[in-house]
């Protein structure tokens, strides 16, 4: 099947073959054809350009997009969407004056969330994650990562994992999964954390391995939660498995995960709420790239990632929406790219190449997706009539897309 799409106001995000991220001044860049065409054959971009040399032969569709932007769709690298219930509770007990961590003491948290995943049976686990996934794909998701975590006991957490591959096999979009078993210390251990990471490493990495159930390794680097020694413990447990690291580093407080994730190649270092100079002295001059959770920051209060001066040391950046129960409790990309401009200082062109190609590196997959690139996937995202992509993050709260496609077809 092909489809051509013409009259295209603007095709954002052209790149080369071979471009994997952007980094530092080239993210205030966004490569784009005005008044253009697209092609699309059996799921994969085979052709664009300027009007005046549109193909003329027959399609199987042609779309008009007069007075709309075509791009490629979102890239969302950090989500926990695999999750029972909601802990809507807790928010009410942060606007009565508890903090995240005051919540987690008092037994709420993670440890609130793997309690009713326990609970769930894995069908309905599934029923209810796959309503968030068709609502992230609405909302112009072309890709994601879906963590574990919020099981941990072992059977629950290969739960998880088990329902994040259905998922893979039922809908057609790039999935990844990441084995996040090490996201807190369940109540049962409180007093032995040692014993619940060996039980991670000796009874859980093997079968998340030999069931093939992920392509990832995370650890939740923080104070009060794992230590850097802890990191590097799981780091290397999962690496002898074939599991590359993507880790939740200085959320809180900076502890030194940042370096423990450039010294095992994370792909990723993601939330970063607290950057030190040393943090991004660490990350100069390696493929791991720094992950912005900024909804996180809007529902729990608490700073941005600096992405100022991130970008400004000349490294690059990706953003993701850690859609989860207890810290952001939404999957919308597009406020995510507003909140990354209005409170972080971004550029509309730096948001788009970090919620789009550098998204798509964060997790493996920029081969795929991510720009509009020959050979690629084509998930695309067709505004509404706008003026200019600036009108994306501009109108925040609201979303411009008129339609969304995933390799080429139609998403209802």
């Amino acid at each position: 099947m092909t489809t051509l799409f013409k009259n295209i106001k603007e095709l954002i995000q052209i790149r080369a073959e071979g471009t994997t991220f952007i980094s530092g001044a080239e993210m205030k860049t966004l490569p784009t054809i005005k008044n253009a065409f697209l092609v699309v054959d059996n799921g994969l971009i085979s052709d664009f350009g300027d009007m005046e040399n549109c193909p003329t032969q027959h399609f199987s569709k042609v779309i008009d997009a007069s007075g709309k932007m075509l791009l490629p769709s979102w890239c969302d690298s950090h989500t926990h969407i695999v999750y029972a219930g909601n802990r809507e509770g807790e928010f009410v007990d942060r606007i009565n004056g508890l903090t995240y961590e005051e919540i987690a003491n008092n037994g709420g948290g993670i440890l609130n969330s793997a309690k009713k995943l326990q609970e769930t049976s894995e069908e309905d686990l599934y029923i209810q994650s796959k309503a968030r996934l068709e609502e992230v794909i609405q909302l112009g998701t072309g890709a994601v990562e879906i963590k574990s975590g919020y099981g941990l006991t072992e059977d629950a957490e290969l739960k998880m994992l088990r329902v994040i591959k259905r998922l893979k096999e039922n809908y057609n979009i790039p999935i990844k999964a990441t084995f996040l078993g090490a996201h807190a210390v369940p109540a049962n251990y409180k007093n032995n954390k040692a014993a619940y990471l060996d039980m991670l490493i000796k009874d859980v990495i093997p079968k998340v391995a030999t069931e093939n159930l992920a392509e990832y390794i995370d650890i939740f680097c923080e104070t009060g939660y794992f230590s850097v020694e802890d990191t590097k413990l799981i780091l290397e447990a999962g690496k002898k498995y074939g599991l590359t690291p993507k880790i939740h580093v200085n959320q809180f407080t900076a502890i030194g995960g940042v370096q423990a994730g450039v010294e095992f190649n994370a792909l990723s270092v993601d939330h970063l709420e607290v950057v030190n100079p040393e943090d991004i002295e660490a990350l100069k001059n390696t493929k791991t790239m720094p992950v912005a959770l900024p909804s996180c920051s809007y529902f729990l209060s608490i700073p941005y990632t600096p992405a100022r001066a991130i970008l400004d040391a000349g490294l690059p950046l990706a953003l993701a929406t850690d859609y989860n129960p207890g810290s952001t409790p939404s999957g919308n990309m597009n406020f995510v790219v507003s909140t990354a401009c209005i409170k972080m200082k971004m550029t509309p062109e730096e948001a788009i190449n970090a919620a789009t190609i550098n998204g798509a590196y964060a997790m493996g997959l920029e081969n795929e997706v991510g720009s509009i690139t020959k050979g690629k996937l084509a998930n695309l995202i067709l505004t509404k009539p706008i003026n200019s992509y600036g009108f994306i993050p501009y109108s925040f709260g609201n979303h411009q897309i008129d339609k969304v496609f995933l390799k080429g077809e139609e998403i209802f």
